[in-house]
């Protein structure tokens, strides 16, 4: 699984990354966790407000950070 968090570097985008990164690890996902920041790359996906979650080049979560639980869901439903 391949999932992107979308952010030019703000404070909620550095959060969504962390708490992306440690659920994958805690729940020991075969997934690898990449920090895209470019704007126009970012745009490429439609998102108009970070941070953004894509997994498997799909756009799951657009500008706001969940839950920590919200976002345990989120990776476990895509992961199967």
């Amino acid at each position: 699984m391949v999932i992107k968090v979308l952010g030019t570097g703000c404070a909620s985008c550095k959060n969504l990354e962390n708490a992306t990164r440690e659920l994958v690890a805690e729940l020991n996902m075969d997934a690898s966790v990449i920090k895209e920041e470019d704007i126009m790359n970012i745009m490429a996906y439609g998102v108009l407000r970070t941070p953004g979650l894509v997994i498997n080049e799909k756009v799951v979560i657009s500008g706001r950070v969940p839950s920590k639980s919200e976002l345990k869901g989120i990776l476990e439903k895509h992961s199967s």
